[in-house]
């Protein structure tokens, strides 16, 4: 007579979920709320320590003569009681304001334009055949190259600015999502084109978050290049109509 005992293949059952269970837990990470003195260590120690040791050199450079000339490297408290004056009349924000609206403006145009242009490079060979070595020659080009021409063709005034950023920012938006657009999975182009998603509905719901992390590199680096340009165009580029902006201070 055939045995009905399933006594055993329950056993089995129980210990494969217990199994299956305890693997799960064993890769499941606890996520725990970071101590305050391991963030203050890791976090705020480092940095804070990096512009010490800076303003330490910079007070040891004026102190023991090795920079004796004031107009070449003012000392620290020189800076402070020149940035603490302009704070009491009332001008430091108004400096502050003028150099951070001008680079977040001009970020803003390079981002409606180095998308769209990361785009139609990353999506049509011709295009990248016949921009993209342009737009990486450009991104390697220092910035503060681009001033002098500016100052020749636009005149002293806020589009020269503004010139200077977009040429500074552009191509590493671009670049960026250039660089999002080639490592997305074509199994994900393939699962929206099965689905409907093409043309610029598969640009939009697929490629374009499947390329994010690469456009954010591309924007985090964008952002320090536009302010970069910002910089050289205000340091070299001091006129009175163009309004005082960190630049200038520099």
């Amino acid at each position: 007579m055939a045995s009905t005992d399933t006594t055993r293949p329950a056993k089995e059952n129980g210990d494969l979920a217990g199994l299956e269970a305890g693997l799960d837990a064993l890769e499941s990470v606890q996520q725990g709320r970071t101590p305050l003195r391991q963030t203050l260590v890791e976090k705020v120690l480092p940095p804070t320590v990096a512009v010490l040791l800076v303003l330490a050199v910079w007070q040891g450079l004026v102190s023991f003569k090795i920079v004796d000339d004031p107009t070449k490297l003012p000392a620290p408290s020189d800076v402070w009681d020149v940035v603490h004056q302009a704070w009491l009349q009332g001008e430091l924000l108004g400096y502050i304001w003028t150099s951070v609206s001008r680079g977040l403006l001009g970020f803003c145009f390079a981002l409606l334009i180095g998308t769209p242009l990361g785009l139609l490079v990353a999506r049509v060979k011709f295009v990248r055949a016949a921009i993209g070595p342009i737009l990486s020659g450009l991104q390697s080009l220092p910035s503060v190259a681009w001033v002098p021409p500016a100052v020749i063709w636009l005149g002293l005034n806020n589009t020269m600015m503004y010139a200077v950023i977009l040429l500074g920012a552009v191509p590493s938006i671009a670049n960026g999502l250039v660089s999002g657009v080639d490592q997305v999975s074509p199994i994900f182009l393939r699962a929206g084109r099965t689905l409907g998603a093409t043309g610029l509905k598969g640009t939009w719901h697929i490629v374009l978050p499947a390329a994010l992390p690469g456009y954010v590199a591309g924007l985090k680096q964008g952002w320090a290049f536009s302010w970069r340009s910002l910089m050289a165009a205000e340091i070299i580029a001091s006129f009175p109509d163009l309004g005082v902006g960190l630049g200038q201070l520099l």
